[in-house]
């Protein structure tokens, strides 16, 4: 999107639709109709561009081979939002996946943030990183217990940390699951009418030998 002299992302979607452009002293505010889509610092220098990577995602995450060398990666590691742990817990994600699905697990980190605090996304990162979680669902359950911690103690296995770093605690999404299933108040499973079939098919057995002898 171009506003004055230098162009602007927004949301793959609204590429080529016509979109009201807000501009304040310090940044630009876009619409779509009524709806807030983008919020950008304003740009000084002529002939510049603002990228903002979420706004990439659902197209890098179909072509994950393009993700490396996107210009808004490298204009969100120099903003501070794609931090080292993002690059750290991606190396083994792409050596345990390969590039492909690696880079995609990564992408599916990355959208988390539409949900979660930015914060509790690398926390969740570096938790998951450090217990060796490799995929976007031990992420962001670490990430919800990051924002939950001051709120809701939680428990889990204690992962081992390695010399510098403080232990991890991990708790699998399928465990998470069944702590959060509502009580089961059915009445335990009795066996009593199946004995009682039991006895009757067992003296009508007996009934009918004696009839044939």
């Amino acid at each position: 999107m171009a506003a004055r002299t230098n162009r602007y992302s927004v949301p793959t979607r609204l590429i080529g639709k016509r979109v009201r452009v807000v501009l304040h002293a310090s940044h630009l505010v876009v619409y779509d109709r009524n709806v807030e889509v983008a919020r950008h610092e304003r740009l000084i220098a002529k002939g510049s561009r603002r990228l903002d990577l979420d706004h990439y995602l659902e197209a890098l995450i179909r072509k994950p081979g393009t993700f490396p060398g996107a210009t808004a990666l490298k204009q969100a590691r120099s903003a501070g939002k794609f931090t080292p742990t993002h690059g750290a817990w991606w190396v083994p994600a792409r050596k345990a996946h390969g590039e492909r699905d690696g880079t995609r697990a990564l992408i599916e980190v990355l959208l988390l943030n539409r949900h979660l605090a930015h914060e509790h996304v690398v926390a969740g990162l570096a938790t998951a990183l450090r217990a060796g979680a490799l995929t976007a669902d031990p992420v962001a359950l670490e990430a919800r217990k990051a924002a939950q911690a001051e709120n809701e103690p939680v428990t889990g296995a204690s992962v081992p940390a390695l010399p510098g770093q403080t232990p991890a605690t991990v708790t699998s999404l399928h465990e998470w699951r069944l702590a959060h299933l509502p009580p089961d108040t059915r009445p335990l499973p009795s066996v009593t009418p199946y004995g009682q079939l039991l006895r009757r098919r067992t003296s009508g057995s007996e009934h009918r030998e004696g009839e044939a002898q």
